[in-house]
């Protein structure tokens, strides 16, 4: 497809990125740090660290991982926590290790927890311990011989840290017991590390860097494999886009999504390093009254978020009184911007919020809008620096402008593949690099991308990527379920839920029942939001669930 996007770039914007400018992540942290070493770097609960302590402190905890626990070049470490000081912590030092992070929802079932570390063949995990209890039940299963736990408090100074630690644990009761006698201490880990011997890993653009679990056509989670190069490339296409109005070491993040899911890896933590600016982390942002109070205590001038949050705020007292005038950037991805959440934002904040796109498998950002933009575009942007893009029918022939079909991305930020996964691989990724993203788009003749429809049964939650056979699966396993079929609906506070049809092989389940029964076995997000009972579902001739019908069952009984 032609580059017509190229003529509507702002002037800033190159055609090409050279991810050449770093060798590694950890050589992006070597000339932050050493740019940036007296700046704030994270803010979290009433501490901040400079980026001279984040330097020391990822050193001592690298120290640890290698030298006290023997873990080596490619091993792959566990990060299981929210926002919280210790998170770039323990991420930037395993970088810096050569090791391979796998990001992991603290909310994780123990069924979705055992299964990612069983895929990803971890082999230590950091976890904070509100959610050990959860690794107790499967850790036998699994390959992990080295458990951290940490507490919320344990950046805060004494002894502001023993008062957090003791009320989260005794008063708020919010740490389940546990029993993991082989765990140390994320602060003993430190104790030990420090004073040890570290070599920085030699790691090329080619070694993978992280694995970004995502769900699949067939349920079963996968690894995304992204590189050191991905990264880079990702990270260097957002700072071209944006670097106009934001300043080195001058600007405040604010960091409300989990670091774990890879927008806000990406846009926060690489962002943020990238520019030395300070990043306020958000441990609960669902606190929203919480959350208002920490941003009227922040000159912030950039917020990355998705639909739902920006809206909560919206609706939040007090978050219209707070002082905007040095904000610069919004940027909304994860889900759709909703018009009406888009124009109040304005409306309240006197700034536009943005629209991006991407994808797990693109580290994440393929399109973006331009941030020049007047107000809501209802497009999902440009395709970014060193990004293609083709539209293409089920052949595989590729459409004209106007023409909707299969959205299709080439660039340096597209995944190496699926770990371990040759098959799952071939099916989206071609031998000359063109993704296909299951989403059906139509372009411009100005090259604005503008999303229609799916081809894929995904349902995005919150932000959150849900599977219907993830949904099927674990549901069609209660003794009282015979047939199960998952949809996505929409929902006016998280854009999308899920709603399941189900028939029943006893007639004595109750909605409760199931609704009980899907909470222990997948994390909130992904549990039904609806329920309802029929006596058959709808199929093609060779059995399989028409997703499509169930769609028309819903809005016919909505109508």
């Amino acid at each position: 497809m032609e580059k017509v996007w190229l003529k509507s770039y702002p002037e800033w914007v190159p055609e090409f990125i050279d991810t050449n400018e770093y060798k590694s992540l950890g050589d992006l942290f070597e000339k932050s740090i050493n740019q940036f070493r007296d700046r704030p770097a994270y803010s979290n609960l009433g501490t901040t660290i400079s980026y001279d302590e984040l330097d020391q402190q990822t050193r001592d905890f690298a120290a640890y991982l290698t030298n006290v626990r023997g873990l080596k070049k490619g091993d792959r470490i566990a990060i299981m926590m929210p926002n919280l000081i210790q998170y770039p912590i323990v991420l930037f030092a395993a970088l810096r290790a050569g090791l391979i992070v796998v990001n992991t929802n603290p909310l994780y079932t123990d069924r979705e927890l055992e299964h990612q570390l069983k895929d990803s063949d971890a082999t230590a995990i950091v976890i904070l311990e509100n959610f050990a209890h959860t690794l107790e039940e499967v850790i036998q299963h699994t390959n992990i011989k080295t458990v951290i736990t940490t507490k919320i408090g344990d950046m805060a100074p004494f002894p502001k840290s023993l008062l957090v630690n003791f009320v989260v644990k005794y008063v708020k009761k919010m740490v389940p017991s546990f029993s993991l006698p082989m765990a140390i201490s994320f602060k003993t880990a430190l104790a030990e590390g420090k004073g040890k011997p570290f070599t920085e890993a030699e790691v090329s653009h080619d070694d993978v860097a992280f694995l970004q679990y995502t769900g699949g056509t067939t349920g079963v989670a996968k690894g995304a494999a992204l590189t050191h190069e991905n990264m880079i490339a990702n990270l260097l296409q957002a700072y071209h886009w944006a670097s106009k109005d934001l300043i080195d070491g001058q600007e405040t993040f604010i960091t409300a999504l989990p670091l774990y899911h890879i927008f806000s890896l990406t846009a926060n933590a690489m962002f943020a390093l990238k520019i030395g600016a300070k990043s306020v982390l958000i441990t609960n942002p669902r606190d929203m009254p919480g959350f208002v109070k920490e941003l009227s205590k922040e000159k912030f001038s950039f917020v990355t978020g998705v639909n739902t949050l920006f809206n909560g705020l919206l609706n939040t007292p007090g978050f219209d009184q707070l002082d905007f005038s040095n904000l610069k950037l919004v940027l909304g991805g994860g889900m759709a911007v909703q018009e009406y959440t888009a124009k109040k934002w304005k409306e309240v904040t006197g700034h536009v919020l943005v629209e991006a796109y991407g994808l797990t498998e693109t580290s994440p950002a393929a399109t973006i809008n331009p941030l020049d933009i007047d107000g809501f575009t209802g497009s999902i942007g440009l395709p970014i620096s060193s990004t293609e893009i083709s539209i293409r029918d089920e052949s595989g022939k590729e459409l004209g402008f106007g023409e909707a079909g299969e959205l299709c991305i080439r660039g340096p930020q597209v995944m190496q593949g699926y770990w371990n996964r040759p098959k799952e691989t071939d099916n989206v990724l071609s031998k000359d690099g063109w993704l296909k993203t299951g989403d059906v788009a139509v372009v411009s003749e100005n090259g604005m991308v503008k999303l229609v429809d799916r081809l894929k049964d995904l349902i995005i939650v919150s932000g959150f990527n849900v599977y219907p056979n993830e949904i099927e699966n674990v549901v069609a396993l209660h003794p009282k379920v015979l047939e199960v079929g998952a949809i996505g609906v929409e929902h006016a506070k998280s854009g999308e839920a899920v709603k399941i049809f189900v028939v029943k092989s006893d007639e004595s389940l109750t909605e409760k029942e199931l609704q009980d029964y899907c909470h222990e076995e997948m994390t909130g997000y992904k549990c039904p939001k609806y329920i309802e009972f029929v006596s058959d579902l709808p199929k093609s001739n060779v059995g399989k669930v028409l997703r499509k019908d169930l769609r028309k069952l819903n809005e016919a009984n909505e109508a």
